[in-house]
């Protein structure tokens, strides 16, 4: 598939909550959030045979996200349903680590293939801090798992504000390259505000070359994360609701108000 820009689109991210056991402190308000209701969120079902209409029209990548993709409830089912789609190259998962031991080795007997781990200290303080009351010893023992269970390769996403050279970026860089793990570097966004930049070590945030399309947890299938225009999958048939998208997906990212970064699928 192609959008009008001549990009090849065949990745599509679907985040499957956008309830978290964390609150990441430039991902999250600390109170007042307001969730999505229970009524609203994409059955299993509907989210499985959205992603066949997308793999027959040229998807061969998929990733779930959340929120924590892992608080919801039956997710190995999913995953299972998922990898069963004939055509999915690359079938990933972004997680907090946090309830990574117990389901690692589930995932990958479940059918996926990788797993990106979101880190952004390795100071056990700081952590607790920037998490609002996080345990780095639960990640780091989720990274372990992954490790195990072969869920490779294991990328770890670090935030930084201005520079790869901040301190903590530096012991993330660090630990990655002694535990044979691939380190990703994100700016931190701001979608209301347009505020991005591209991935160092990654392709994010590169929009000449985005090939993304993004399904959120109610249903909406967003071309951009930092664009407003998005089509309720609910409401026409799946590959019309992908074609329109694709239609519509813009050359850049400017700014979203209609979704919070934490339940737009990341």
């Amino acid at each position: 598939m192609l959008d009008r820009f001549e990009r090849r689109i065949n990745y599509l991210r679907i985040s499957v909550t956008d309830r978290c056991n964390l609150r990441c402190i430039y991902c999250m308000p600390e109170q007042r959030i307001k969730l999505i209701d229970h009524n609203s969120v994409l059955s299993f079902e509907e989210i499985t045979e959205f992603t066949k209409y997308a793999v027959e029209l040229g998807i061969n990548k998929v990733r779930l996200t959340g929120g924590e993709p892992l608080v919801r409830k039956g997710i190995l089912y999913l995953v299972e349903m998922i990898s069963a789609i004939k055509g999915i190259d690359d079938f990933s998962m972004t997680t907090n680590g946090i309830l990574l031991s117990k389901y690692a080795e589930g995932l990958k007997n479940a059918g996926l293939h990788r797993i990106n781990i979101s880190l952004d200290t390795i100071d056990p303080e700081k952590f607790r801090e920037m998490t609002r009351g996080g345990n780095i010893d639960e990640v780091l023992n989720g990274i372990h798992a992954a490790v195990d269970a072969g869920l490779k390769p294991i990328k770890i996403n670090c935030v930084v504000k201005k520079s790869i050279e901040e301190l903590d970026a530096i012991e993330v860089n660090k630990f990655c390259n002694e535990n044979g793990l691939e380190a990703r570097f994100i700016f931190e966004m701001d979608i209301e505000k347009g505020e991005f930049g591209v991935v160092h070590g990654g392709i994010g945030g590169d929009c000449d070359n985005c090939n993304r399309l993004r399904l959120t947890s109610d249903g909406f299938l967003k071309p951009c994360l930092l664009n407003d225009i998005s089509v309720n999958i609910r409401t026409m048939d799946y590959s019309e609701a992908i074609r329109m998208a694709i239609e519509q997906k813009p050359a850049c990212g400017d700014s979203s108000t209609t979704h919070k970064f934490y339940n737009i699928g990341g």
